[in-house]
């Protein structure tokens, strides 16, 4: 008898690059999105419903914008968790809110089906590269059933504990990178206006305290003129820390620098950068300081 299929829904950014990774290392995967575009760009057969995907797949991957999303795939009508069976594992790939996660893994605890939290970081160029880091959430061991799928999409992968601990650390992480990436950008900015050559400024930031990943990955391209199109854009980047705010709310932690990068990101959805990768909040911020490029 044939394996079964890997199903995927969410063959967006995120999605298709992995389900393309997986098709080249010759796995089967049945996938639904409702853009059909996408689905035949991903290299995956199209399923006509999550009905088909729920009947078809033991294993079901999700990268979906947001919980609201997830919560629509998996309890909407004609839902995956109208058409689960016991013995299943759906991996959420998606950024989501941990409690609704955990929620969600109750629930689907209840039918006998393994609901685990995997957030996913390193961008697309990660993503088609292979080379993610995943963190799970999730019962014991999970992590090392997944790995013979794990290991076309990441390089590294974390066990961080119960349903939603996955999730809360994509937040976590999130939020830093939302951090850096806002005030470096805020500081090329300043820089270029000082008269400052930017390689020589962030060959200093570099090798100094003010390090970041935004720093040693990003800017040195950004000031070229290269943006790293394809990765994750403003507005996802606000919804991402509206959502560490909700959690740091939850847990009782003072957010005393969520304002900075909400602001930063909210102005550059205001100037109309929201559904462009996240990097180009330096052109919003430059906008905002007299229509200043840090690649002009």
């Amino acid at each position: 008898m044939a394996a079964r299929p890997i199903g995927f829904v969410g063959l967006g950014n995120m999605g298709g690059r992995m389900t393309r990774r997986l098709v080249a290392a010759g796995l089967s995967v049945l996938g639904f999105d409702v853009r059909a575009d996408v689905v035949s760009a991903s290299g995956a057969s199209p399923a006509a419903s999550l009905g088909q995907i729920a009947d078809a797949c033991d294993l079901i991957l999700l990268s979906l914008p947001d919980s609201h999303a997830v919560e629509a795939v998996v309890e909407g009508p004609g839902g995956l968790m109208a058409h689960c069976r016991a013995g299943q594992t759906i991996v959420d790939l998606s950024t989501a809110a941990p409690r609704s996660t955990r929620q969600l893994a109750a629930r689907f605890a209840d039918r006998g089906v393994v609901f685990v939290d995997a957030g996913i970081s390193g961008g697309a160029a990660a993503a088609e590269k292979g080379t993610l880091t995943l963190m799970i959430g999730g019962p014991a061991g999970v992590d090392g059933q997944l790995e013979p799928v794990f290991r076309h999409i990441a390089a590294k992968v974390v066990h961080m504990g119960p349903s939603g601990n996955g999730h809360a650390t994509k937040l976590l992480n999130n939020f830093l990178n939302a951090v850096t990436l806002a005030a470096t950008a805020e500081v090329m900015v300043a820089g270029r206006k000082a008269g400052l050559d930017l390689q020589q400024l962030l060959d200093v930031i570099n090798s100094s305290s003010g390090v970041s990943f935004a720093s040693l990955n990003r800017f040195p391209h950004i000031i070229r003129g290269n943006y790293l199109e394809g990765g994750l854009t403003g507005k996802l980047m606000t919804k991402d820390i509206v959502l560490y705010a909700e959690l740091a709310g939850e847990l009782g932690v003072a957010s005393l620098n969520t304002a900075g990068p909400l602001a930063s990101f909210g102005l550059a959805t205001a100037l109309g950068y929201g559904d462009q990768i996240s990097n180009r909040v330096v052109d919003a911020i430059g906008d905002a300081s007299g229509g200043v490029r840090v690649n002009g």
